[in-house]
């Protein structure tokens, strides 16, 4: 059975099955629900009877959540007309919730589009009746330089040479192309037309040590698919690396994504760097405080429940998804699909985390759905008047399904896979804070 929810942009958002998981790309261009390739039940039935073993390899577990301490921001166009001013007001914004968290916006590296030369390449829409599009130099502290292959490769070897046992994170805000044959290796824009694919990335992260753990935070454009640099070769028919890696990324690899306006007020901005930095920090753009995202009430706002944060504040059509979502949502078979969407939600999201327990209830009242209810009852009589109510139907959809799945995960007989799963929530349960029983290398130097 497919539904489809048209809605007035013209975009087609397509539950499969039982209100599954769309998995193809959504087009604005065409109203025409019959050219996408949705699979069939039966091809489903097909892929589940082949049987093909899943790629596990044993991995070495991490001590504690990780803290990053070697921070890297990649932002900005690849060329002056896509290089909007939304772009260096992430980074800015990312600068002062590192303050808020009690960490020195010095000690980030931040490359952005042509760095400290002074040419005006950031796009920015004048105040007024005007409303022209005007252009000025970037204007953010502590920028290092351009961001170029060639200094993002510099900055491996040098953290490799230099502080190999530190924790890295890395922030991307700019610009995402669609693989459109082999969505799993999408790319991102770089200055002066550089670009780096989801493969590439992976290489050239495994200059740091095997030991070092890496996370992730990406807002462009099918950002999704570089939740696969956690395969060897970002191949998903291939076994996990040996280095932890996570990462939380804005959408799914088959959509756009939203924030990369030239507008300049950004109380006017809704996308997904300012939900999860909101989270993390507890510090919105507009320097107002937010309700606090520590859901488990450990003294600390982890990356996962940032996430987890931003699934609920983000009002846009972005489908957030990390790692260990990703991960679990390529297990996913007919039987899991349809368990989820015909079980009622409370009985669902019983065994959740607390940071997936808060997504799910609190999408549930913004869509007005009955708890006590499947969400295949619910969506019987349900109306998606925006785009923004699909993707909240959507998110909450993806939600119950990840509980589905790692419950699945922890009854099944797979002590490789349930490893990786763990390593994966470990990596993403890391902080800006220090995790209770931190050793000294998670620590600042």
């Amino acid at each position: 059975m497919m539904r489809a929810a048209r809605l007035s942009s013209g975009v087609v958002m397509l539950w499969w099955g039982v209100w599954g998981c769309a998995r193809a790309p959504v087009s604005a261009d065409t109203d025409d629900a019959a050219a996408w390739p949705v699979p069939s039940l039966a091809d489903e039935e097909e892929a589940e009877a082949a049987g093909e073993p899943e790629p596990v390899s044993p991995v070495v577990p991490l001590s504690a959540p990780p803290r990053a301490s070697n921070l890297l921001v990649l932002g900005g166009g690849g060329e002056p007309a896509s290089n909007e001013i939304a772009l260096e007001k992430n980074v800015r914004y990312f600068q002062r919730a590192l303050e808020a968290r009690g960490l020195a916006p010095a000690s980030a590296t931040v490359y952005f589009a042509n760095g400290n030369d002074g040419q005006a390449t950031v796009r920015y829409r004048a105040e007024g009746k005007s409303k022209r599009d005007l252009f000025k130099a970037p204007e953010i502290p502590h920028l290092t330089g351009p961001a170029t292959l060639e200094h993002f490769l510099e900055w491996v070897e040098r953290s490799a040479r230099d502080s190999p046992q530190q924790p890295v994170f890395i922030y991307f805000t700019g610009h995402g192309g669609l693989n459109s044959r082999h969505r799993n290796n999408n790319h991102l824009a770089l200055w002066e037309g550089d670009s780096l694919t989801v493969r590439a990335f992976g290489l050239f992260l495994n200059k740091l040590p095997s030991t070092t753990p890496v996370i992730t935070v990406m807002s462009q454009c099918y950002a999704g698919s570089f939740a696969n640099f956690i395969y060897q070769d970002a191949n998903p028919k291939r076994p996990v690396v040996a280095q932890p890696r996570c990462g939380f990324f804005a959408t799914v690899e088959y959509l756009p994504s939203v924030g990369c306006t030239p507008e300049v007020d950004e109380a006017d901005y809704k996308d997904y760097s300012s939900s999860f930095f909101a989270g993390l920090s507890g510090l919105g753009r507009t320097g107002k405080a937010v309700a606090s995202a520590d859901h488990d009430g450990d003294g600390r706002v982890s990356y996962a429940e940032a996430h987890a944060f931003a699934k609920v504040d983000d009002e846009s059509t972005d489908l957030p998804i990390s790692t260990s979502e990703a991960w679990l949502q390529r297990r996913a078979r007919w039987q899991h699909r349809r368990r989820v969407v015909t079980t009622s939600i409370q009985e669902v999201m019983r065994t959740g985390r607390p940071e997936q327990r808060y997504v799910v209830e609190s999408l549930v009242r913004k869509l007005g759905l009955r708890p006590e209810l499947s969400l295949s009852d619910n969506f019987k009589s349900m109306k998606l008047e925006t785009e923004e109510s699909a993707a909240f139907a959507e998110r909450l959809y993806m939600e119950l399904l990840n509980i589905g799945l790692q419950e699945t995960l922890r009854a099944s007989e797979s002590p490789q896979a349930l490893a990786v799963f763990e390593r994966l929530l470990q990596c993403e349960r890391g902080s800006w804070d220090t995790p209770p029983g931190a050793g000294t290398v998670l620590q600042d130097p």
